[in-house]
Formats: C-alpha cells, sequence, structure tokens
C-alpha cells in the first residue's frame, strides 16, 4: 500500500484529517529535548538565583499549558481533552544540559505526539527566555518523540530508547490505575 500524506485531500489541499470513525483508545506520547546552558545558568537555576524567580518551576507549567493549547498553534492539530500531562527536567551539571521531558496521556480518537512536542518545546523556550539575561549562547536541541502509544498505528520506540521506554509508559499507566 502506498503512503500518502493525511492532511492534504486528493487535489492537493490542506485537510483535517476525519478522525470520527476511528475507536476511541488510551493513547500517550513522551517527548523530550535539551537545553544546552552555561555553568552560570546551572548555579543559578539550582541555587533560586534567577531574578525572574523559580525557573524549572515556570516551565513545567508553560509546558503543561502548551499540551493543552497546542491545537491553537499547529493548524491541523484536532481539540483535545488531555486526561494527564507532566513535565520533568533532569539536570545534567557537568554537560551543562536541562533535559526536558513532556508525558501526555488520554482517551480519544487521535494520538498526542504533537502534544508532547509542543510541551517539550515550550517548556525549554520558557527556560531560554528567563535564563537569557544571564547569557544568551544557549542551545535547543534533541526534541524528539521517545514513545508513543495505542492508535491504529500501534506502538513506536524512538530507536536507541529500547524496553526502557515502554516500561516507563506502562509504569506510569499502572500508577494512574492505582
Amino acid at each position: 500500500m502506498e503512503e500518502r500524506l493525511t492532511h492534504f485531500d486528493q487535489k492537493g489541499n490542506a485537510v483535517m484529517v476525519d478522525v470520527g470513525g476511528k475507536d476511541i483508545t488510551e493513547r500517550t506520547a513522551t517527548a523530550s529535548g535539551e537545553i544546552h546552558v552555561s555553568q552560570e545558568i546551572i548555579a543559578a537555576i539550582q541555587g533560586g538565583t534567577s531574578k525572574k524567580g523559580d525557573v524549572l518551576g515556570v516551565a513545567r507549567v508553560a509546558g503543561i499549558m502548551a499540551v493543552k493549547r497546542t491545537s491553537e498553534l499547529i493548524p491541523m492539530c484536532h481539540t483535545l481533552l488531555i486526561d494527564k500531562s507532566k513535565v520533568d527536567f533532569e539536570v545534567e551539571e557537568t554537560r551543562g544540559v536541562i533535559k526536558a521531558v513532556c508525558t501526555v496521556k488520554m482517551h480519544g480518537r487521535t494520538g498526542v505526539e504533537m502534544e508532547a512536542l509542543t510541551g517539550v518545546s515550550v517548556a525549554l523556550l520558557t527556560i531560554y527566555d528567563m535564563c537569557k539575561a544571564i547569557d544568551k549562547a544557549m542551545v535547543i536541541s534533541e526534541i524528539h518523540l521517545e514513545t508513543k502509544t495505542g492508535g491504529k498505528s500501534g506502538d513506536f520506540i524512538f530507536p536507541g530508547t529500547g524496553e526502557a521506554g515502554k516500561e516507563d509508559i506502562d509504569e506510569g499507566s499502572a500508577r494512574e490505575n492505582n
């Protein structure tokens, strides 16, 4: 079967995909990305001395808010009722890297990959915004989908993530059901 882009009709016009006939299933997606920062920024974040306040706390809220508003930013995304959204950070002090991880979960007819990717992107952009007075030479990189579950296309695990990525999703679902 020939693969085709689903956001275009037979005449090449952009369209929103009709998901009305799809089954409602549990869908999850986890995306991650990094921001490379100076040691001065790491120290300000860890020491709580940033003039704009709790950098990671604000970035977490910004990422969650972005998840909920993805359809307003990405033209062909459906408006979704999100069950859960979570943004976490890992600070790698020696490398000068802050990794953001966004996980989104819902029950619906379409996936939440774009929501997870948008959440992680806005969280990283918020870190940049809150720290640019210290040093503007930050680099945002490595934004990608790590895992997704549910839907017709099935599960996805980013190459190199291995079964550990799937275990994280499975454990998260188990915790949510308890």
